[in-house]
């Protein structure tokens, strides 16, 4: 039986809860939370602790899921590696690049299990798209578009919040980090104590590949990721009712035209693989940061992004 605890008990917190609590094999065993409801959302004999450090230092448990704000994970990260526990970071690693790699030095030497949530690379539609990629030619480009109205956070600016997803994608179905990175504010709107943005990034890959991305809480719900190859365009769709679909080739930035042929995908969430595949890895006792190296090359070129912001400004 894998145990495992959990700091941090908001949405994203309370999603990992349900997911752990439906699994085989893995039990929650501890949460950190400073909510008084915490008390009923988790099983009867589970653990829990105000403090997250107390919760690193128990040694009743295998591995830590950190499920806090932002700026917040490195610190808790480093102390769960350090106390020689398998860690499962949200989304993004970090917003320093600093301090996305001293966690990748750290967990080296420590011959550590990191993962980061980059939830869509473990959607059942995306690793779909991606095994399609290699059969269809080239991959000439990448579109994708995603958003919502909200949520407006003044924890995590809109750019690392929506971004570390697409760009994430994006460097995976590469494999090669960008060459360069563009950004620009599109909308910018006040929301409170946070900001309401439409932001645009342009990747440039080597071999003259580029990935248009827009991301954003000041639009409709969209989650779109388009794959244009040489021979078909492959469109990933959270928010369909096909999750995938293949289209006949077409230019990038046009309006997608048909036939679309829909594939048929597995029916299962990705969060239930991302906890699955890490307690596989916390069982196994495998030394395993190559996601988490992902994550670091995610928050580089989002910091990339930043500067081109700033730049802008």
């Amino acid at each position: 039986m894998v145990r495992l605890g959990l700091i941090g008990a908001g949405r994203w917190g309370r999603a990992y809860i349900r997911t752990i609590a439906a699994l085989d094999g893995v039990v929650l065993a501890a949460v950190a939370s400073r909510n008084p409801e915490t008390v009923t959302l988790v099983a009867p004999g589970c653990a829990l602790y105000r403090d997250w450090r107390e919760l690193v230092a128990a040694r009743d448990i295998d591995g830590v899921l950190v499920a806090t704000p932002p700026a917040l994970h490195a610190a808790m990260a480093r102390a769960a590696i350090e106390a020689g526990l398998a860690v499962l970071v949200e989304k993004p690693l970090t917003l320093s690049l600093r301090e996305a790699r001293e966690l990748m030095q750290v967990a080296a030497q420590r011959r550590a299990t990191v993962l980061v949530d980059h939830t869509h690379l473990y959607h059942p539609a995306f690793e779909a798209l991606k095994a399609r990629v290699r059969d269809l030619g080239g991959l000439r480009a990448l579109s994708s578009v995603a958003g919502n109205r909200g949520p407006y956070r003044a924890d995590a600016p809109v750019l690392w919040d929506w971004g570390a997803h697409d760009v994430a994608m994006c460097l995976d179905l590469t494999g090669a980090k960008p060459a360069a990175v563009g950004a620009r504010r599109l909308a910018s709107q006040a929301a409170g104590a946070a900001r309401g943005e439409l932001i645009g990034l342009d990747l440039e890959f080597p071999g003259a590949l580029r990935a248009l991305i827009r991301i954003g809480n000041v639009i409709d719900r969209r989650r779109w990721f388009a794959a244009f190859c040489d021979n078909a365009v492959l469109v990933y769709d959270g928010v369909a009712a096909h999750r995938l679909a293949q289209y006949p080739p077409q230019a990038v930035g046009d309006e997608l035209r048909g036939p679309a042929t829909a594939i048929a995908v597995a029916d299962e969430l990705p969060l239930t693989r991302v906890v699955r595949a890490f307690a596989d890895a916390v069982a196994a006792r495998r030394c395993d940061l190559g996601s988490l190296e992902l994550g670091v090359e995610v928050v580089e070129v989002l910091s990339r992004a930043e500067a081109a912001l700033g730049a802008g400004n």
